[in-house]
Parts: structure tokens; sequence; C-alpha cells
């Protein structure tokens, strides 16, 4: 089931961006009189799933769910029909407009990917509000157990007070700050000190089994206990709390694992908190230091409980205009950034990019408009980035060629065109495969 849900929202997000940008470029393209031969959502190679002639066009779903595109005449994309191409120019074709006209059709995909995040955020703001936890209110510092961090000085416990320059006020500001950050500043102690991030930081992390960075510490919640679990006829329920093993208090859910290191194949006396109640059980530990138990992570029952603080904030419509667009803003600054960082290979964060399973991965187990929405907008304005991108093949590759006939006058031959988008389609190809290959690398060896 949870599968379903993560395949669904993650076609729904492709299928709704992929229709949009290529309506950027269709209705231009009508607006300027240029004929479009098909418009379609994922790739039709050999057969169509479903397709539909309208007047000049041929609206379709394709098999493979790579993409989408719109094929307008007189264009040389990716088809590559030099059949069409070797026909005088006709006034319904691309090639015939004047150079402005063609540089908006080629821009308006890539414009309605910008639009369309700025809307989500705006509207997502105005919904949702914004819901975030408060660094200054975790009392007793973060987890940090993965070997890369641990081994450059952090421990658990550590309290993040910046981010390279950026003071954390709330735990999002780690996340958003982390990448390019050269430092780290801690509290440790009531100290505070500075911890060096090497060059390849990012890197380490990608190619690493453990991705974790700074994670907030909980309780142990129960979330379910298996039916083969030596402990399934406890009388345990969800949502209940362990709050001591044997007499000795246990606060954190990392502390648990260490404490039952000494009662392996025994039985312990533990004392749940459940709901206000507080009620004792008999458990049994395995030979691994465990309850067979699956823990639950539950932000409110944290925050109830007193771990730490939820900030939560609304706006109105009228504010969430400025916010949104701060969000937007903030969002595209940031990717350029991670783009740049990925073409410096001394920072190794190219190992962190990936393909389609990356993109899968990030959407939840459980739907949430929510996180869709957000998702959503993020993937819209990489999509609009990448296709900025100025290789051939691509919208910013168009722009590229369109921007030097009106500046230079003088048009690209046609056969000059076509060996460009070869070449450019070899690109795409070959980033595509690297991408995805990272993913394959990742899921068989880490």
């Amino acid at each position: 089931m949870e599968f379903v849900i993560k395949i669904s929202q993650f076609l729904l997000s492709l299928s709704l961006l992929i229709v949009l940008h290529e309506l950027g470029h269709f209705i231009p393209a009508k607006l300027f009189k240029t004929r479009v031969e098909k418009f379609y959502l994922f790739f039709d190679v050999k057969f169509s799933l479903f397709k539909k002639k309208i007047g000049d066009t041929v609206y379709g779903i394709g098999w493979l769910p790579l993409g989408g595109y719109v094929k307008i005449s007189g264009m040389i994309d990716e088809s590559m029909d030099k059949e069409q191409m070797e026909k005088p120019p006709q006034p319904w074709e691309f090639r015939s407009k004047p150079a402005w006209q063609r540089l908006i059709i080629m821009l308006g995909g890539v414009f309605v990917n910008f639009v369309l995040a700025l809307i989500i955020y705006i509207f997502a703001s105005f919904a949702y509000g914004d819901t975030d936890i408060s660094v200054e209110s975790i009392k007793d510092g973060y987890l940090i157990d993965n070997p890369l961090l641990t081994d450059l000085g952090f421990k658990t416990g550590d309290a993040i007070v910046k981010v390279g320059d950026a003071q954390v006020i709330n735990d999002s500001d780690i996340r958003t700050n982390i990448i390019g950050a050269e430092t780290v500043t801690i509290k440790r102690d009531g100290v505070e000190q500075t911890i060096a991030l090497p060059e390849d930081f990012l890197g380490q992390l990608s190619s690493s089994k453990d991705r974790r960075l700074f994670e907030l510490r909980e309780p142990f919640i129960v979330g379910m206990v298996p039916d083969s679990s030596h402990n399934s006829k406890a009388g345990l329920k969800p949502k209940d709390v362990l709050l001591s093993i044997n007499g000795e208090h246990v606060r954190y859910f990392d502390q648990v694992k260490s404490k039952l290191e000494q009662y392996k194949n025994t039985q312990v006396t533990v004392e749940i908190l459940r709901d206000t109640d507080t009620i004792t059980k008999t458990l049994e530990v395995n030979e691994n230091a465990q309850f067979g138990i699956v823990a639950a992570t539950s932000y409110k029952k944290s925050s109830d409980l007193g771990y730490f603080d939820i900030v939560r904030k609304e706006y109105t419509l009228g504010e969430s205009f400025g916010v949104g667009y701060e969000k937007f803003s903030n969002q595209i600054t940031g990717y350029f950034g991670q783009l740049k960082l990925i073409f410096s290979p001394s920072t190794g964060a190219y190992k962190g990019v990936g393909g389609f399973k990356a993109i899968f991965d990030v959407f939840p187990n459980t739907w949430s408009w929510e996180a869709f929405w957000g998702i959503t907008a993020f993937l819209s304005i990489m999509l609009g980035v990448l296709n900025l991108l100025p290789i051939p093949a691509l919208d910013g590759g168009h722009v590229m060629f369109l921007l030097y006939e009106m500046i230079s006058g003088k048009k690209p031959s046609d056969k000059f065109m076509e060996y460009a988008q070869t070449v450019g389609f070899f690109i795409l190809i070959a980033l595509v495969l690297f991408a995805n290959g990272n993913d394959v690398f990742k899921a068989i060896f880490n």
C-alpha cells in the first residue's frame, strides 16, 4: 500500500509538471499561429496508450514516463524530422516566425514552471502556514551517530548554533544552509566551538550508507508490535511511551539500545506512559538487545511531552504573497547553488545526483497534500532550471542559438542545428544514464 501511495504521488506530480511545461510552449505557438503537430504526456516510442487528433494537433499519452513533448512544425527538435526540414519553409512553421516569437515559444515552458512554483508557494503558505521546531527549545541537543559526522568531532547532545554564517533559529535552517557550508558552530556543555566540514562533505555524505545528519531526539514511542515479536502478547499499544528499564530512567530512544546490552536474552521491567497513566510491563530482550518493537516518530507527541516546541505560523492571503515569493526566490537561489557544487568535482556533490528513483523516494509513504504541493513546487523549479541549461536538446540550447541570431543577425543553418541537436541529445542521454546509474549504484552497494 505504501508503494501505491508513493507511486501515485510521483506520477501525479510528474504528469502535472510535464503537461503544464508543454502548455507553456503550446499556447504561445498557437498565439503566433504556429502549427503544433503533437502534444504528448510521456513518450510514445512505437505506440501510444491514447491519442486523438483535434484540428492540426494529435493529443496523446505515451507509455514511457520519462517526460513529454510538443512537436512544433518546422522546428529541429528530438524528432529529427529531416524530410520536413528539406521542404521550403511554410508560413505556419516555427522556422518562418520572427526570432522574438520563437524565443517566447521556447521560454514558455520554463516560464510556466517558475510561475507554477510561485503560485504553489503562495497558496500553500495561506492554506497550511509554516510548521517548524524551535532549536532553542530542544533540551539535550541532537542525535548524531552518523560515522561521517562523529569522525569530524560531532557528538550526540550537541546543540547546533550556526551552519556556515547562518544563525540556526529553527530546525529547517540546518538543512537549508548545510549545502555548501564550510563550518558548523555547535554548543557543547555551554561552550561554543566551530567544526570545519571537508570540501567534499556532500560527496562523502551522498556516497555513504548512512545519510543522516542532525536528528531530533525523541522518546521511545511504540508504533506497532509485529505478531512475530517475542513481546507480541505483552499488551503494548501504539503511542505508549517507554519511561524506564529496570528502574533506570530512559528519556530518549537513542539511549535504549545501550541500556538493553546488559539484558540480552532476559526479561526486564519497564514503565510505560499511556495517555496520562503510568503502567508497569514485563518485556523480553532478545539476543540483539532489542524488544522487537517497531518504534514510531511523532513530533506532536514529543512536543506534548515537552521534548521541543513546534512553531506554527499562519498567514493571511496578503501575507502569503510575500512569504510565497521569499520561498520561491530562496529555492531558485539554492538550486543554482547546488548546480554550481555539482559541476565542481572537488566538492564530490555530483555523487548525490539522482534520477527517477531519487525523485520517487522524496515522496512520503502516506498521502499528504501539504507535502505533495511542497515537493511539486520544488520539482517545478528544478525542471525549469535544468531546462535553462545551454544544452542544444534542451530549451536553454534553443534559447542560446536564438539569442545569438538576434544579436548577430545571422541565423544558424539547419544543418548546424541538426548536428547541435544530435550532440545535445547524446549529452542528455549521458546525463540521464549517470543520474539513474547513481540510483542503481546506491541501491546495490549502500
